[in-house]
């Protein structure tokens, strides 16, 4: 059954459902559900956690093993399985409909997929996970651009702070639409703020203050086609102690993007329409250096350096050889329209 994401903090007082999903595009709000809920559940006594990671050569076995076997740590256990692709395929599909049918015994089952569209909740495991009466299916949607100032005054407030309409405008303006940054400058600005007040002078020196090499400066300059300065920001970022995983969010984020406009493209869907469909939601302001990065590679090509972005992820976690920092570079260069022989480690 369905549960909207502003009533989780009141179920989550409750008695836990034995399988919870997660579905949206953003990964801050994302991530927030799924630690509200691992919060809970080790309040509850889930004290065990075993993360399942379902890639092409995933194993829709070992799902139906963990929830059968008993822990042998903790009375109780949260499994969380992670499904990035947001697609199942056959054999996924059976063993989702036949866990939801027999959830495992003093297991909860967390979720985390993106998006589902209407097709595929339509399909009998979307339905399942859905509509399923031992589930609790939370459906997270982006903030729009109209709602930005407000969910960032709330976050403020969250915080302890309070803002001027003004520093609001100019802090949802910086960010353009991207939540975890408006996170990031909560954060900074709870160490900027006198007696919690926040002014647009306090956002200006915040920014003023901010690191010299920027994550989103990076994305910008691999859009613009700028190889040689996105290649001293991802350095600069790497001696400021940046991690790998933060950068790799910030350009799988646009190569997912890139993709799948260039996907629509060319299916003969207009650029202002793909624009208008993409999400995350593509800015105005941003269109420009989107359309620069789209006359470089087809479809296909933007697809295959979405899967070297997924390698870097394997990379970091230690499940693929060769550096994540020089698989960056690699993809920094290729993502700026380099046709460098460059090594892949």
């Amino acid at each position: 059954m369905k549960l909207a994401p502003a009533q989780l903090a009141k179920h989550l007082q409750g008695n836990l459902s034995p399988i919870y999903i997660i579905s949206g595009d953003d990964p801050l709000l994302c991530q927030e559900a799924a630690d509200s809920i691992r919060s809970a559940a080790r309040k509850q006594g889930f004290d065990e956690r075993q993360v399942l990671s379902a890639d092409a050569s995933f194993d829709w076995g070992s799902l139906l093993q963990a929830g059968a076997s008993m822990s042998l740590f903790a009375e109780k256990r949260l499994l969380e399985l992670r499904l990035p692709s947001g697609k199942p395929g056959d054999k996924g599909a059976a063993a989702l409909l036949e866990y939801c049918s027999r959830p495992g015994e003093d297991t909860l089952l967390l979720i985390s997929l993106p998006k589902l569209d209407g097709s595929a909740q339509k399909t009998k495991w979307g339905k399942a996970l859905v509509e399923g009466p031992q589930t609790q299916f939370i459906q997270i949607w982006p903030v729009d651009a109209s709602q930005l100032p407000q969910w960032i005054r709330q976050r403020l407030s969250q915080a302890g702070l309070s803002a001027s309409q003004d520093a609001v405008e100019l802090i949802a303006a910086r960010v353009e639409g991207n939540l975890l940054a408006a996170a990031q400058e909560v954060e900074k600005l709870k160490l900027m703020a006198e007696d919690g007040q926040i002014t647009v002078e306090t956002v200006q020196a915040a920014v003023a203050d901010s690191a010299r090499f920027d994550v989103f400066g990076l994305v910008d300059a691999v859009l613009n086609g700028e190889a040689a300065h996105a290649l001293r920001m991802l350095e600069g970022l790497r001696g400021e102690g940046v991690e790998p995983p933060v950068i790799l969010w910030a350009l799988a984020r646009e190569l997912r993007v890139l993709a799948n406009i260039a996907l629509q493209y060319s299916q003969g869907i207009s650029l202002d329409k793909a624009f208008s469909q993409a999400r995350p939601p593509v800015w105005d302001k941003r269109k420009p250096l989107m359309s620069k990065a789209l006359q470089r590679y087809t479809a296909q090509r933007w697809a295959q350096l979405l899967m070297d972005a997924q390698r870097i992820d394997a990379q970091i976690k230690g499940q693929a050889a060769g550096s994540a920092w020089s698989s960056l570079s690699r993809l920094t260069l290729l993502m700026c329209g380099q046709r460098l022989n460059l090594p892949s480690e």
